[in-house]
C-alpha cells in the first residue's frame, strides 16, 4: 500500500495548494540516522509553522526538480529559519542548501539548526557587537559561500537564496537586491525558481511583524540563456527578471532604483 504522504515526494498527485501542517506527517528518509536533525526540523515547524497559512506551487521545489536555485523575498528574521525547515520537511529531508549569514550562529541553538539544514554560511556581515567577530573563524568556512553553492549545484543539489540580502519589512516594495543568484544561475546553467511570501493581513501596514500569517507561492522555473561566460549585462538582466517575478508572487513592487543595503 502506498504512503499517503507520497505527494510531498513525487509530482503525480501533488495538489495545487497544501497546508503547512501536512508536512509534519511526511517521512524524512533523507535524514535517516540523524535523529537530532529530525527533531530540530520538526520542533521548528511545531513552534513557528502555524505562521504558514497557505502553500502553492510546491511541485516546483520537489527533489525531482533538483538542481535549481530558489529565490524568495525576506520580510522577517524568523522566516529564515522556519521556511527552510518547512521545505526540508516537505522534501522528505533532502537538503535545499540555503545561504545564510554566519552571525545568526551566535544565537544559542541556531548553529545546530544550520547543521540540521546543511546551511551554507555567508561571512559578509560583521557581528554586533564587533567584539564577537573573534568567533568568525570558528563559525565560517574558508571557501566562499557562492563557490560552495556552485559545488552543491554541480553535484545535483539545490540552493536557496534571499536576494534582498537582509530583512525587509516593507509590505509594498522589495529592495534592489544582490546579483549573486542571477550570476550563479548563469554560471552553472541551472534554473531559478522564484517564490513570493505574502502577508495578506499586513498589506497596508507600516511594517511586517515577526510571525505574521503568510502565504507562500512557488513560481515556474526561470531558465538562463545558454552562454559560456555571463556578461555584466546578462547578470543584470537575469537579476531584474527574477526580482520582478518575486515581486509579482509576493504582491510587492521592484525597481532597480529601490533602496538597497549594498
Amino acid at each position: 500500500m502506498g504512503s499517503p504522504l507520497a505527494p510531498f515526494l513525487t509530482e503525480a498527485s501533488l495538489p495545487p495548494a497544501v497546508k503547512w501542517h501536512a508536512a509534519l506527517r511526511a517521512p524524512l528518509p533523507h535524514l535517516a540516522g540523524r535523529p537530532l536533525a529530525r527533531a530540530l526540523i520538526r520542533g521548528l515547524l511545531l513552534a513557528f509553522g502555524g505562521a504558514i497559512r497557505e502553500v502553492s506551487g510546491l511541485r516546483h521545489v520537489l527533489p525531482v526538480r533538483d538542481p535549481f536555485i530558489l529565490v524568495l523575498n525576506h520580510s522577517t528574521k524568523l522566516e529564515a529559519l522556519f521556511v527552510p525547515a518547512f521545505l526540508l520537511h516537505a522534501r522528505g529531508g533532502r537538503p535545499l542548501h540555503f545561504i545564510a549569514d554566519w552571525n545568526f550562529k551566535l544565537v544559542p541553538g541556531v548553529a545546530g539548526i544550520y547543521r540540521a539544514g546543511d546551511v551554507i554560511t555567508l561571512d559578509r556581515k560583521p557581528a554586533r557587537p564587533r567584539l564577537l567577530n573573534v568567533l568568525r573563524p570558528l563559525l565560517t568556512d574558508r571557501q566562499p559561500a557562492f563557490a560552495r553553492a556552485a559545488e552543491r549545484l554541480a553535484a545535483g543539489a539545490s540552493v536557496g537564496i534571499f536576494p534582498e540580502g537582509t530583512t525587509n519589512r516593507d509590505p509594498r516594495r522589495l529592495l534592489r537586491g544582490f546579483h549573486g543568484a542571477a550570476k550563479l544561475s548563469l554560471q552553472c546553467g541551472v534554473p531559478v525558481v522564484p517564490a513570493g511570501i505574502r502577508f495578506p493581513r499586513h498589506a497596508s501596514a507600516a511594517c511586517i511583524p515577526e510571525l505574521a500569517p503568510m502565504e507562500l507561492t512557488f513560481g515556474d522555473p526561470l531558465w538562463p540563456p545558454g552562454q559560456s561566460e555571463p556578461t555584466a549585462a546578462a547578470v543584470r538582466g537575469c537579476h531584474a527578471r527574477l526580482m520582478n517575478e518575486i515581486a509579482r508572487l509576493s504582491g510587492k513592487t521592484w525597481s532597480n532604483q529601490n533602496k538597497s543595503h549594498d
